[in-house]
């Protein structure tokens, strides 16, 4: 038969393959079409390779009147012809020969992505290149932006410190320029000071900030990782300080003589009488604190673990913000800043004692208090934090049970289980606690005269 038509290939099925073919042409091969008993329609082009052997070669599936498939009948003789001539040409292996076509296509194609892999790597690293260029201010205010600022006080604390301490020696340096001994000059700074413990934690927001870097491809390596936390400054060791009776007398003593502000008084006797931290007291809104039913609510978002914390306030406790309402009752702020605009700096109590808590061979620092040793107690320095921890230690030696004094201090519980399961709030047992502390705190304070009790 010379012609396959579209009536055979639209035959219905038999239960075996059907095959249909067209005259050679030019008897370099011809059309072939299979009718599987499925109903799949199949064109190929039929021809004899170079050693003799024939080949069926895959052209196509039929396609009619809008039908699934890849081309009418009238295309595939069309095709057919196209290969044929390759055969008359010399082709004698077709389906090498497209499979050779095949594999230079798909050469090609890998070379052009490579290619444009390489380009691309190319432009990267020149953006990267450039970006190490930046100094490392514009660094810091790159991470402050993306990290800094999702904390508390919204990296602002961060920043200070920075400003003070690192981007004086680093600011104007590319970021690929820092080296070991750039971050080493900038805590040996700190040391010299005998800010140990400042040089510890300043060594390890630079090395958050270059690690900031590298996870961003701005440069290779962080040079503060060939440097051990642990030499820098010695070991750390934790503050144990607690002011014992005779050292809270004595400081009752010293502070109305020491030329601190009358609200920074304060400050001490209620961060002892609560166990507060010193800066859930300065961010303090007098909307928190009940002076009739004695309760002062920290809210979430100024407490350290961002949980609220309800404190019972003794007599003495309650003196003493009653003094510091006199002081600033124009303000919604129990400490309110200079313009009223906000709370003080959460540094501004511990600054005012430090600087009185200098030794004679440090001498008296310009522009602060000229009393530098008025402070000085015989235990050694003390901090608002060791009003926190002297308040439960005190709490425990008159009976309280540790973990009510965790409770009060609101310690996060670190046992998983007793955290999940235990729920009893303690409300009663507090309370108990921070008037028993009030009440010791009101016993030493018997024994001084009127006015420094005041």
């Amino acid at each position: 038969m010379a012609k396959i038509t579209d009536r055979q290939m639209t035959a219905k099925p038999g239960s075996s393959d059907k095959w249909l073919s067209e005259v050679a042409i030019w008897g370099h091969g011809s059309l072939v079409a299979r009718i599987t008993p499925s109903g799949e329609r199949l064109f190929y082009f039929r021809y004899s390779n170079s050693s003799g052997e024939r080949i069926t070669y895959p052209i196509g599936t039929y396609s009619r009147d809008g039908q699934e498939g890849t081309m009418t009948l009238a295309e595939a003789g069309q095709r057919a012809k196209e290969l044929a001539g390759l055969h008359k040409a010399g082709i004698r292996d077709i389906r090498e020969h497209f499979e050779a076509e095949e594999a230079t296509r798909i050469a090609a194609r890998e070379a052009e992505l490579a290619r444009l892999a390489a380009e691309k790597a190319a432009i990267e690293a020149e953006q990267a290149q450039q970006a190490s260029r930046k100094s490392v201010t514009e660094l810091f205010e790159h991470w402050a932006k993306i990290d800094l600022i999702n904390r508390k006080d919204g990296g602002a604390e961060v920043r200070r410190m920075f400003e003070k301490d690192v981007l004086p020696f680093l600011g104007k340096m590319a970021v690929a320029d820092v080296k070991k001994g750039h971050i080493t000059e900038v805590t040996d700074a700190l040391l010299a000071r005998g800010v140990n413990r400042m040089a510890k934690l300043i060594f390890s927001l630079m090395r958050q900030m270059f690690r900031f870097a590298v996870d961003r491809d701005l440069i290779e390596h962080d040079p503060t990782a060939s440097i051990r936390k642990a030499k820098i400054g010695g070991k750390v060791v934790e503050r144990d300080r607690v002011l014992s009776d005779d050292e809270i007398r004595a400081l009752a003593k010293l502070a109305s003589e020491a030329g601190l502000l009358s609200s920074t008084e304060a400050a001490i006797w209620i961060a002892l009488s609560t166990c507060c931290r010193i800066g859930e007291l300065l961010n303090t809104r007098w909307e928190h604190v009940d002076l009739t039913k004695g309760i002062w609510l920290i809210p979430a978002e100024n407490s350290k673990n961002g949980k609220a914390h309800n404190v019972t306030l003794s007599s003495f406790a309650i003196h003493q913000f009653e003094k510091l309402k006199i002081l600033n009752s124009h303000s919604k702020w129990c400490y309110p800043n200079t313009d009223d605009s906000g709370p003080v700096c959460s540094k501004t109590v511990t600054k005012q004692l430090g600087d009185r808590q200098r030794q004679p061979s440090q001498g008296v620092m310009s522009n602060r208090s000229a009393k530098a040793q008025a402070l000085l107690l015989p235990g050694g320095k003390w901090t608002p934090h060791d009003l926190r921890r002297t308040g439960a230690t005190i709490m425990t030696a008159q009976g309280v049970l540790p973990e009510v004094a965790e409770r009060c201090l609101n310690h996060t519980e670190e046992n998983k289980v007793k955290r999940t399961y235990q729920r009893h709030s303690y409300t009663k047992e507090m309370a108990e606690a921070w008037q028993k502390l009030g009440t010791h705190l009101e016993l030493l304070m018997s024994h001084l005269p009127p006015l420094q009790r005041e």
